[in-house]
């Protein structure tokens, strides 16, 4: 292999790895569906906790990720509701037993300031 074959194979790869780039939002990767197949949820799942607000209740207006624990809880005991809405404050109230809800927070604030 001569250096020009290598310049064009560096080349190749570099512009396979844009194209497959999720935060460029190009296209997914064939570990990102596997993730989200073996997680419940994707990258827009968490993009939508930090953006969507609660529709009704008490904490109605607020970003579903600032949503308190106990609130979740209390949805956990009696049913989330039957949508997506219900598929988020699950997975919401996941993050936040794990402590990781603290992760999208700069989107949240980012949003706020915006």
């Amino acid at each position: 292999m001569n250096e020009r074959d290598i310049d064009k194979t560096a080349d190749d790869n570099h512009e396979k790895s844009q194209n497959n780039s999720p935060a460029e939002g190009v296209g997914r990767t064939a570990i990102d569906e596997e993730l989200s197949l073996a997680l419940g949820f994707d990258q827009e799942d968490l993009l939508a906790l930090a953006t969507s607000q609660m529709p009704f209740g008490k904490y109605a207006g607020r970003p579903l990720i600032t949503l308190p624990e106990e609130y979740l809880f209390w949805f956990r005991k009696h049913g989330f509701p039957n949508d997506r809405l219900g598929k988020l404050m699950a997975l919401c109230l996941e993050l936040k037993i794990e402590g990781l809800d603290g992760l999208l927070m700069p989107l949240v604030k980012s949003r706020l300031r915006s």
